[in-house]
Protein backbone atom coordinates (compact mmCIF):
# COMPACT_ATOMS: atom_id res chain seq x y z
CA UNK A 1 0.00 0.00 0.00
CA UNK A 2 1.31 3.20 -0.76
CA UNK A 3 1.45 5.99 1.94
CA UNK A 4 2.71 9.70 1.00
CA UNK A 5 1.80 12.46 3.43
CA UNK A 6 1.33 15.09 1.06
CA UNK A 7 2.95 13.11 -0.79
CA UNK A 8 6.09 11.04 -1.49
CA UNK A 9 5.85 7.66 -1.92
CA UNK A 10 6.58 5.58 1.24
CA UNK A 11 5.02 2.05 0.46
CA UNK A 12 4.25 -0.40 3.10
CA UNK A 13 3.20 -3.49 3.49
CA UNK A 14 0.34 -4.26 6.12
CA UNK A 15 -1.44 -6.39 8.25
CA UNK A 16 -4.20 -6.32 10.81
CA UNK A 17 -2.36 -5.92 14.50
CA UNK A 18 -3.40 -6.02 17.87
CA UNK A 19 -4.15 -1.84 19.29
CA UNK A 20 -4.19 -0.37 22.18
CA UNK A 21 -7.74 0.30 22.98
CA UNK A 22 -8.83 4.28 22.82
CA UNK A 23 -8.59 4.39 26.22
CA UNK A 24 -4.82 4.07 26.37
CA UNK A 25 -4.54 6.10 22.97
CA UNK A 26 -6.10 8.99 24.82
CA UNK A 27 -2.84 10.77 25.79
CA UNK A 28 -0.23 8.67 23.98
CA UNK A 29 2.51 8.27 26.26
CA UNK A 30 6.23 8.97 25.11
CA UNK A 31 7.39 5.39 25.08
CA UNK A 32 4.68 3.90 23.39
CA UNK A 33 5.27 0.93 22.09
CA UNK A 34 7.41 0.80 18.68
CA UNK A 35 5.88 -1.13 15.62
CA UNK A 36 7.43 -3.20 13.13
CA UNK A 37 6.55 -1.52 9.89
CA UNK A 38 7.30 -2.64 6.38
CA UNK A 39 8.10 0.36 4.25
CA UNK A 40 9.25 -0.40 0.28
CA UNK A 41 8.97 1.81 -2.58
CA UNK A 42 7.26 4.73 -3.50
CA UNK A 43 5.65 8.98 0.38
CA UNK A 44 3.25 5.17 -2.02
CA UNK A 45 2.12 1.96 -1.29
CA UNK A 46 3.81 -0.09 -3.81
CA UNK A 47 1.88 -3.33 -3.42
CA UNK A 48 2.10 -6.66 -5.32
CA UNK A 49 -1.66 -6.79 -6.73
CA UNK A 50 -2.17 -5.33 -10.04
CA UNK A 51 -5.40 -5.06 -12.15
CA UNK A 52 -9.08 -3.34 -11.05
CA UNK A 53 -12.19 -4.76 -10.86
CA UNK A 54 -14.71 -3.48 -13.49
CA UNK A 55 -17.27 -2.21 -10.75
CA UNK A 56 -16.94 1.52 -11.39
CA UNK A 57 -20.09 2.54 -8.97
CA UNK A 58 -19.63 3.76 -5.47
CA UNK A 59 -20.34 1.32 -3.02
CA UNK A 60 -22.10 2.52 0.40
CA UNK A 61 -20.23 0.81 3.59
CA UNK A 62 -20.76 1.21 7.09
CA UNK A 63 -18.78 2.60 9.56
CA UNK A 64 -17.48 1.69 12.50
CA UNK A 65 -19.47 2.52 15.66
CA UNK A 66 -16.19 4.38 17.08
CA UNK A 67 -16.12 5.95 13.85
CA UNK A 68 -18.31 9.09 14.82
CA UNK A 69 -16.45 11.43 12.58
CA UNK A 70 -17.73 9.41 9.05
CA UNK A 71 -21.24 9.37 7.88
CA UNK A 72 -22.37 7.66 4.49
CA UNK A 73 -18.97 6.52 3.39
CA UNK A 74 -18.86 5.09 -0.16
CA UNK A 75 -16.35 3.26 -2.00
CA UNK A 76 -14.67 4.72 -5.14
CA UNK A 77 -12.46 2.11 -6.52
CA UNK A 78 -12.27 -1.13 -7.00
CA UNK A 79 -9.29 -3.62 -6.89
CA UNK A 80 -5.80 -3.01 -7.29
CA UNK A 81 -3.37 0.02 -5.21
CA UNK A 82 -4.91 3.46 -5.12
CA UNK A 83 -3.76 5.81 -3.16
CA UNK A 84 -3.11 9.53 -2.39
CA UNK A 85 -6.64 11.22 -3.59
CA UNK A 86 -6.82 14.81 -3.39
CA UNK A 87 -9.36 17.20 -4.23
CA UNK A 88 -9.99 19.84 -7.23
CA UNK A 89 -10.35 22.96 -6.64
CA UNK A 90 -14.06 22.77 -6.78
CA UNK A 91 -14.46 19.82 -4.81
CA UNK A 92 -15.76 17.72 -7.83
CA UNK A 93 -12.88 15.65 -9.06
CA UNK A 94 -10.14 13.51 -7.24
CA UNK A 95 -6.21 13.06 -8.64
CA UNK A 96 -5.00 10.03 -7.08
CA UNK A 97 -2.85 7.25 -8.22
CA UNK A 98 -3.31 4.01 -9.14
CA UNK A 99 -1.56 0.23 -10.20
CA UNK A 100 -3.97 -0.75 -12.60
CA UNK A 101 -3.42 -3.13 -15.57
CA UNK A 102 -1.90 -2.39 -18.25
CA UNK A 103 0.80 -0.52 -16.41
CA UNK A 104 3.05 -2.08 -13.86
CA UNK A 105 3.58 0.21 -11.50
CA UNK A 106 1.79 3.78 -10.55
CA UNK A 107 0.35 6.19 -12.93
CA UNK A 108 -2.10 9.23 -12.33
CA UNK A 109 -5.70 9.33 -12.81
CA UNK A 110 -8.63 11.41 -12.41
CA UNK A 111 -12.00 10.78 -11.72
CA UNK A 112 -15.68 12.28 -10.25
CA UNK A 113 -16.56 12.10 -6.68
CA UNK A 114 -18.91 9.16 -7.22
CA UNK A 115 -16.02 7.05 -8.92
CA UNK A 116 -16.78 7.15 -12.48
CA UNK A 117 -15.10 8.22 -15.58
CA UNK A 118 -11.84 7.37 -14.34
CA UNK A 119 -8.61 8.51 -16.89
CA UNK A 120 -5.49 8.04 -17.08
CA UNK A 121 -3.97 12.20 -17.20
CA UNK A 122 0.00 10.98 -16.76
CA UNK A 123 2.28 9.31 -19.50
CA UNK A 124 1.50 5.90 -19.01
CA UNK A 125 5.57 5.28 -18.53
CA UNK A 126 7.82 5.36 -15.54
CA UNK A 127 6.63 5.51 -12.55
CA UNK A 128 4.88 8.49 -11.08
CA UNK A 129 3.30 9.79 -7.59
CA UNK A 130 2.50 12.53 -5.52
CA UNK A 131 -0.32 14.05 -8.24
CA UNK A 132 -2.32 17.72 -7.47
CA UNK A 133 -4.29 20.06 -8.85
CA UNK A 134 -3.28 23.53 -9.88
CA UNK A 135 -5.80 26.29 -8.32
CA UNK A 136 -7.24 26.91 -11.52
CA UNK A 137 -7.73 23.05 -11.78
CA UNK A 138 -6.91 23.27 -15.27
CA UNK A 139 -3.89 22.05 -14.69
CA UNK A 140 -1.85 19.15 -12.67
CA UNK A 141 1.33 18.12 -11.35
CA UNK A 142 2.90 15.04 -10.22
CA UNK A 143 6.33 13.10 -10.12
CA UNK A 144 7.55 10.87 -12.56
CA UNK A 145 10.83 8.97 -13.21
CA UNK A 146 9.64 8.51 -17.27
CA UNK A 147 12.58 10.78 -18.37
CA UNK A 148 14.58 8.57 -16.85
CA UNK A 149 13.49 5.56 -18.43
CA UNK A 150 9.71 4.61 -19.80
CA UNK A 151 9.63 1.27 -17.27
CA UNK A 152 9.12 1.10 -14.32
CA UNK A 153 12.37 1.61 -12.00
CA UNK A 154 13.59 -1.52 -10.14
CA UNK A 155 12.13 -2.44 -6.55
CA UNK A 156 14.65 -1.67 -4.36
CA UNK A 157 16.49 -4.21 -2.28
CA UNK A 158 14.64 -5.80 0.54
CA UNK A 159 17.37 -7.61 2.40
CA UNK A 160 18.56 -4.25 4.04
CA UNK A 161 15.45 -4.10 5.74
CA UNK A 162 12.76 -1.17 6.08
CA UNK A 163 13.91 0.69 3.54
CA UNK A 164 12.15 3.11 0.53
CA UNK A 165 13.48 3.70 -2.82
CA UNK A 166 15.06 7.55 -3.09
CA UNK A 167 14.71 7.22 -7.66
CA UNK A 168 16.78 10.16 -8.52
CA UNK A 169 14.70 10.00 -12.45
CA UNK A 170 11.77 11.50 -9.88
CA UNK A 171 10.91 14.82 -11.14
CA UNK A 172 8.30 17.32 -11.44
CA UNK A 173 5.53 17.77 -14.16
CA UNK A 174 2.77 19.79 -14.94
CA UNK A 175 0.02 18.74 -17.54
CA UNK A 176 -3.33 20.16 -18.38
CA UNK A 177 -6.07 18.53 -16.82
CA UNK A 178 -6.92 16.07 -19.26
CA UNK A 179 -2.85 14.73 -19.04
CA UNK A 180 -1.95 17.02 -22.29
CA UNK A 181 0.73 19.37 -22.73
CA UNK A 182 3.40 18.04 -19.90
CA UNK A 183 5.85 20.10 -19.41
CA UNK A 184 9.38 19.73 -16.83
CA UNK A 185 8.94 21.89 -13.90
CA UNK A 186 12.20 20.53 -11.89
CA UNK A 187 15.79 19.94 -13.39
CA UNK A 188 17.89 19.46 -11.26
CA UNK A 189 19.62 15.58 -10.61
CA UNK A 190 18.28 13.93 -7.90
CA UNK A 191 14.68 13.08 -6.36
CA UNK A 192 12.34 15.97 -6.55
CA UNK A 193 8.84 14.71 -5.63
CA UNK A 194 6.44 15.12 -2.47
CA UNK A 195 4.87 18.11 -3.85
CA UNK A 196 1.45 20.13 -2.72
CA UNK A 197 -0.32 23.27 -3.71
CA UNK A 198 -0.41 26.57 -1.59
CA UNK A 199 -4.11 27.40 -1.20
CA UNK A 200 -3.75 30.78 -2.16
CA UNK A 201 -1.86 28.93 -5.48
CA UNK A 202 1.05 30.45 -5.27
CA UNK A 203 3.88 28.52 -3.80
CA UNK A 204 4.19 24.91 -4.64
CA UNK A 205 6.27 22.75 -1.26
CA UNK A 206 8.19 19.92 -2.51
CA UNK A 207 11.04 17.50 -1.09
CA UNK A 208 14.12 17.24 -2.74
CA UNK A 209 17.60 15.94 -2.90
CA UNK A 210 19.23 18.71 -4.55
CA UNK A 211 21.91 19.85 -1.87
CA UNK A 212 22.66 15.96 -0.78
CA UNK A 213 19.91 15.83 1.67
CA UNK A 214 15.94 14.72 1.82
CA UNK A 215 14.85 18.64 2.50
CA UNK A 216 12.11 20.77 1.55
CA UNK A 217 11.62 23.74 -0.83
CA UNK A 218 8.98 25.31 -1.90
CA UNK A 219 8.85 27.09 -5.64
CA UNK A 220 6.75 29.22 -7.51
CA UNK A 221 4.17 27.77 -9.11
CA UNK A 222 5.95 28.15 -12.65
CA UNK A 223 8.92 26.08 -11.27
CA UNK A 224 10.67 29.55 -10.74
CA UNK A 225 12.39 30.77 -7.23
CA UNK A 226 13.20 27.69 -5.11
CA UNK A 227 14.07 28.44 -1.65
CA UNK A 228 15.44 25.52 0.76
CA UNK A 229 13.00 25.34 4.12
CA UNK A 230 14.88 22.97 6.08
CA UNK A 231 18.43 21.91 6.67
CA UNK A 232 18.33 19.44 9.27
CA UNK A 233 20.07 15.67 8.71
CA UNK A 234 17.23 13.49 8.09
CA UNK A 235 14.27 12.95 5.55
CA UNK A 236 11.92 15.92 5.93
CA UNK A 237 8.79 15.46 3.59
CA UNK A 238 4.87 14.79 2.92
CA UNK A 239 4.80 19.16 3.08
CA UNK A 240 1.09 20.13 3.00
CA UNK A 241 0.48 24.01 3.59
CA UNK A 242 -1.99 24.97 5.84
CA UNK A 243 -5.85 26.55 4.61
CA UNK A 244 -4.62 30.76 4.88
CA UNK A 245 -0.91 29.18 3.03
CA UNK A 246 1.08 30.66 6.50
CA UNK A 247 2.31 27.12 7.60
CA UNK A 248 3.69 24.12 6.32
CA UNK A 249 3.08 20.55 7.94
CA UNK A 250 5.04 18.20 7.44
CA UNK A 251 6.53 14.35 8.53
CA UNK A 252 10.04 14.22 9.44
CA UNK A 253 12.74 11.62 10.97
CA UNK A 254 16.40 13.15 12.05
CA UNK A 255 18.45 10.62 13.47
CA UNK A 256 20.68 11.41 16.77
CA UNK A 257 22.93 8.71 17.40
CA UNK A 258 26.19 8.12 15.84
CA UNK A 259 24.97 4.89 14.37
CA UNK A 260 21.75 6.42 13.25
CA UNK A 261 23.76 8.82 11.45
CA UNK A 262 25.91 6.32 9.79
CA UNK A 263 23.31 4.62 8.93
CA UNK A 264 21.07 7.08 7.24
CA UNK A 265 23.97 8.18 5.12
CA UNK A 266 24.90 5.03 4.23
CA UNK A 267 21.52 4.37 2.73
CA UNK A 268 21.15 7.74 1.21
CA UNK A 269 24.44 7.11 -0.73
CA UNK A 270 22.09 4.30 -2.40
CA UNK A 271 19.07 6.61 -2.83
CA UNK A 272 17.36 4.47 -0.17
CA UNK A 273 16.01 5.67 3.44
CA UNK A 274 14.74 3.48 6.15
CA UNK A 275 11.31 5.79 7.24
CA UNK A 276 10.31 3.30 10.15
CA UNK A 277 9.98 6.16 12.76
CA UNK A 278 8.54 9.45 11.51
CA UNK A 279 7.03 12.29 13.44
CA UNK A 280 5.12 15.67 12.52
CA UNK A 281 6.65 18.81 12.47
CA UNK A 282 5.66 22.57 11.91
CA UNK A 283 6.64 25.63 9.99
CA UNK A 284 5.82 29.00 8.90
CA UNK A 285 5.73 29.02 5.26
CA UNK A 286 9.25 30.35 5.22
CA UNK A 287 10.87 28.13 7.02
CA UNK A 288 11.20 29.84 10.29
CA UNK A 289 10.05 28.74 13.70
CA UNK A 290 9.98 24.81 13.65
CA UNK A 291 8.71 22.59 15.99
CA UNK A 292 7.68 19.24 16.71
CA UNK A 293 4.38 18.26 17.20
CA UNK A 294 3.98 14.44 17.93
CA UNK A 295 6.34 12.19 19.90
CA UNK A 296 4.48 9.33 19.10
CA UNK A 297 7.38 6.44 18.31
CA UNK A 298 5.83 5.43 15.40
CA UNK A 299 5.24 5.87 11.16
CA UNK A 300 3.19 9.04 11.47
CA UNK A 301 2.18 10.35 8.04
CA UNK A 302 0.15 12.28 5.52
CA UNK A 303 -0.84 15.31 7.36
CA UNK A 304 -2.93 17.46 6.31
CA UNK A 305 -4.91 20.27 7.88
CA UNK A 306 -8.86 20.83 9.14
CA UNK A 307 -10.52 23.08 6.78
CA UNK A 308 -10.23 26.31 10.09
CA UNK A 309 -6.51 25.46 10.08
CA UNK A 310 -7.14 24.66 13.90
CA UNK A 311 -6.21 20.62 13.88
CA UNK A 312 -3.81 18.41 11.69
CA UNK A 313 -5.35 14.49 10.38
CA UNK A 314 -2.86 12.31 9.81
CA UNK A 315 -2.44 8.49 9.42
CA UNK A 316 -0.14 6.41 12.37
CA UNK A 317 0.34 2.74 13.16
CA UNK A 318 1.12 4.49 17.21
CA UNK A 319 0.22 1.81 19.35
CA UNK A 320 0.10 -1.56 16.84
CA UNK A 321 1.56 -4.42 18.59
CA UNK A 322 2.99 -7.12 16.87
CA UNK A 323 2.70 -8.08 12.66
CA UNK A 324 4.14 -5.26 10.54
CA UNK A 325 1.33 -2.37 11.96
CA UNK A 326 -1.93 -1.35 11.83
CA UNK A 327 -2.55 2.32 10.48
CA UNK A 328 -5.59 4.37 11.40
CA UNK A 329 -6.37 8.09 11.12
CA UNK A 330 -5.87 10.40 14.03
CA UNK A 331 -6.13 14.25 14.51
CA UNK A 332 -4.44 16.53 16.66
CA UNK A 333 -4.08 20.01 17.96
CA UNK A 334 -1.40 21.97 16.33
CA UNK A 335 0.87 21.90 19.94
CA UNK A 336 0.24 18.46 19.80
CA UNK A 337 -2.39 18.06 22.44
CA UNK A 338 -5.55 16.36 22.04
CA UNK A 339 -4.70 13.47 20.13
CA UNK A 340 -7.72 11.51 18.34
CA UNK A 341 -8.18 8.71 16.47
CA UNK A 342 -10.70 8.95 13.44
CA UNK A 343 -11.00 5.53 12.52
CA UNK A 344 -10.93 1.95 13.87
CA UNK A 345 -10.72 -0.41 11.09
CA UNK A 346 -8.12 -3.33 10.70
CA UNK A 347 -5.41 -3.03 8.22
CA UNK A 348 -4.88 0.15 6.17
CA UNK A 349 -6.54 4.01 6.52
CA UNK A 350 -4.17 6.67 5.03
CA UNK A 351 -3.64 9.54 3.14
CA UNK A 352 -6.69 11.92 4.70
CA UNK A 353 -7.77 15.36 3.04
CA UNK A 354 -10.97 17.19 3.38
CA UNK A 355 -12.85 18.79 0.68
CA UNK A 356 -12.87 22.45 0.15
CA UNK A 357 -16.38 22.86 1.15
CA UNK A 358 -14.82 20.99 4.46
CA UNK A 359 -18.38 18.78 4.39
CA UNK A 360 -16.59 15.45 3.22
CA UNK A 361 -13.09 13.62 3.79
CA UNK A 362 -11.58 11.53 1.10
CA UNK A 363 -8.62 8.81 2.15
CA UNK A 364 -7.23 5.37 1.16
CA UNK A 365 -8.43 2.10 3.30
CA UNK A 366 -7.24 -1.00 3.53
CA UNK A 367 -11.55 -1.96 4.38
CA UNK A 368 -13.53 -4.33 2.07
CA UNK A 369 -10.66 -5.79 0.08
CA UNK A 370 -11.11 -8.87 -1.56
CA UNK A 371 -6.62 -9.68 -1.81
CA UNK A 372 -4.32 -9.31 0.91
CA UNK A 373 -2.72 -5.26 0.70
CA UNK A 374 -5.57 -4.01 -1.67
CA UNK A 375 -6.08 -0.77 -0.99
CA UNK A 376 -9.28 1.34 -2.05
CA UNK A 377 -10.51 5.50 -2.27
CA UNK A 378 -13.22 6.02 0.08
CA UNK A 379 -15.21 9.18 0.77
CA UNK A 380 -17.61 10.12 3.45
CA UNK A 381 -19.48 12.73 4.56
CA UNK A 382 -18.02 14.78 7.87
CA UNK A 383 -19.19 14.90 10.72
CA UNK A 384 -17.35 17.61 13.23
Amino acid sequence: MKISSGCAPIVAAFRPARQLSPAKLGGIPMNVARSRIVFSAGIALALLLQGAAAQTAPVATAASSEEKHLRNIRQLTFGGQNAEAYFSPDGKKLIFQSTREPYKCDQIFTMNLDGSDPHLVSTGKGRTTCSYFFGDGKRIFYSSTHLGSPDCPPKPDYSKGYVWAIYPSFDIFTANADGSVVKQLTTTNGYDAEATLSTNGKKIVFTSIRNGDLDIYTMDADGSNVKQLTHELGYDGGPFFSPDSKLIVYRAHHPKTEQEIRDYKELLAQNLIRPTYLELWLMNSDGSDKRQITDLGAASFAPSFYPDGKRIIFASNVGSTGGMGNFELYSVDLDGRNLERITFTDGFDGFPMFSPDSKKLVWVSGRNGKVPHETNIFIADWVP
